[in-house]
């Protein structure tokens, strides 16, 4: 039973991340909007044109004349990424980083999918055939924060992969795939960058099982209740939009975090541009302001509906065909 639902838990997460994996990298790109991006040396500055930019000969001429003035570019929403992202590199390149993906949720989810499932069975009451919410919400906390810290090293990576194209092109890391990723992490920075804001990683994730997964439970559990609706697509699909909701609100602030202190380069002999967790939370809120917490929160809701949707609907689906086994 056990082994059971790490195998159906890990088959939805993998379909989910893959199907929604661009909505992913438009939000990682959006929460490092407004930090301070390398700036390029000067030859490669010469070939580089910003996306989407219109020539303007008074900018340009007040730009020429005024060279320490630098502007912090523009924020701009998730269409607008996504149509950067294509003109720079490509359709090609909202699939960034997907090998990461893979191997993340193969590790990550499956993990916390499959220790859920066991800590489910153990704590549901088996009289009235139910868990109370406070179980549910520490089983979500004790299977995210082992699921996270068992695949720290492909969420660093994945969050790199899809970072990279809004660096310089001199500036790029160009991973090839995540073995790459990880392999010159290792090389370069050492094994210990592999679990780089892992603290922030496990936290995000206990928040996001919690939130996601005990939310799930509970409203399928009150939707059929209230004879809403019966035990199927429509009642699936409600839940797991609902528990989608739930944990965009709740992990949103943590995985802006998570993403600039994971994405931040660190060059030898010199400082890190962050401390860690508290440091990088306190830099962004005194130099963006405390919404800044909330950046790239439509794409976040917009992929995390969709992902929570995928994978409920998919694990239902796949706890029926292996129903036998």
């Amino acid at each position: 039973m056990g082994v059971k639902g790490f195998v159906e838990g890990g088959i939805a997460s993998i379909v989910a991340g893959c199907s929604t994996h661009p909505l992913d990298l438009i939000k990682v790109r959006m929460q490092l909007q407004g930090e301070a991006a390398p700036a390029p040396n000067a030859a490669a500055s010469q070939n580089i044109r910003p996306a989407l930019a219109f020539h303007n000969t008074t900018t340009t001429a007040a730009a020429a004349s005024a060279p320490h003035v630098n502007l912090p570019p523009p924020r701009v929403g998730p269409v607008a990424v996504a149509l950067r992202i294509i003109q720079q590199d490509g359709a090609a390149a909202l699939f960034s980083g997907i090998s990461a993906t893979v191997l993340r949720q193969t590790l990550y989810s499956t993990t916390r999918m499959g220790l859920y499932d066991i800590l489910k069975n153990k704590w549901t009451d088996p009289n009235t055939n139910n868990m109370p919410l406070t179980r549910k919400i520490g089983a979500g906390l004790i299977a995210g924060g082992i699921g996270a810290a068992v695949g720290n090293p492909a969420d660093v990576a994945m969050v790199r992969m899809q970072a990279d194209g809004r660096l310089p092109i001199d500036q790029r890391r160009n991973y090839k795939s995540v073995v790459d990723a990880i392999s010159q992490m290792t090389k370069s920075e050492g094994v210990t960058s592999l679990w780089r804001g892992s603290s922030l990683t496990v936290n995000r994730a206990m928040l996001v099982t919690a939130s996601q997964l005990a939310s799930y439970d509970q409203f399928k559990e009150m939707i059929m209740e209230k004879d809403l609706m019966k035990d199927g697509l429509g009642t699936h699909v409600t839940a797991s939009f609902a528990a989608g909701f739930v944990a965009s609100v709740v992990t949103n602030p943590v995985d802006v975090i998570k993403t600039r202190v994971m994405n931040m380069k660190v060059e030898a002999g010199a400082a890190p541009p962050y401390k860690g967790a508290l440091d990088c939370a306190m830099k962004t809120v005194k130099a963006e302001g405390p919404m800044a917490l909330y950046k790239g929160f439509i794409p976040t809701i917009s992929r995390q509906g969709p992902f929570t949707i995928v994978l409920f609907v998919t694990l239902e689906q796949v706890r029926k065909l292996l129903k036998d086994f």
